[in-house]
């Protein structure tokens, strides 16, 4: 457990440094942020409070789509709010668009390697991420059709209420799900562990499987 903490909690703090990036860059966020960003500008809240009450608001929603919380689950509410709050109070906003690209690239290739480290400590999913599972599980919706479906519902919101909405929200769909399919194996000890099992059994089925014939994954 220990271990696991000192992975999860520099990697939730690194995800809301990387979230200040792109914020910073003014070219355009993620939809979360969009919609933090939006609210923001009616409540006089900063963007980093605002993420800790959506994301609690959001954990709310959990209850009768059944999810049980993890502490990951709750570490990512209280830590990635003030993370973002550090980070925008640490970095200078840029004015030339090539610092603002900059910016933005530096904040998307941080975020990406704070979710494998997060991700990879496996102590229950981000609330926004359970959402997503929970509405699959509880109305049996493919999970890319609920995503989209919430991540589109709250980027038009943000939107209209005022957030950030530009090029950069394009990249980061883009580009934030290649970039976490290399970060997520790279920070993720058990899940290297079972690919080297999963190679190890495809190139000698016989010695790697068990005597029922099935291959051991790790506990």
């Amino acid at each position: 457990m220990l271990a696991r903490l000192s992975r999860l909690i520099p990697g939730l703090l690194l995800y809301g440094i990387a979230d200040a990036f792109m914020i910073r860059a003014a070219v355009g966020v993620d939809s979360w942020t969009v919609f933090g960003q939006g609210v923001a500008l009616h409540t006089g809240l900063s963007i980093g409070l605002l993420t800790n009450i959506i994301g609690l608001c959001v954990l709310l929603l959990w209850i009768p789509l059944r999810q049980r919380p993890g502490l990951g689950t709750i570490l990512n509410i209280l830590l990635v709010g003030p993370g973002i709050d550090l980070g925008l109070w640490l970095l200078p906003a840029p004015e030339a668009l090539w610092a603002r690209i900059a910016f933005f690239a530096i904040g998307l290739l941080l975020l990406a390697v704070a979710s494998g480290i997060y991700i990879g400590a496996h102590l229950g999913p981000g609330p926004r991420d359970g959402l997503m599972t929970g509405i699959h599980a509880r109305f049996g919706t493919p999970l890319w059709i609920g995503r989209t479906g919430v991540e589109l519902t709250v980027l038009l919101i943000g939107w209209l209420l005022g957030g950030n909405v530009g090029l950069g929200t394009v990249a980061f769909a883009l580009l934030i799900g290649p970039l976490c399919g290399i970060t997520l194996p790279l920070f993720d000890p058990e899940r290297r562990r079972a690919d080297r099992l999963a190679r190890a059994a495809a190139a000698d089925p016989a010695r790697s499987a068990t005597p029922t014939g099935e291959i051991p994954l790790p506990a």
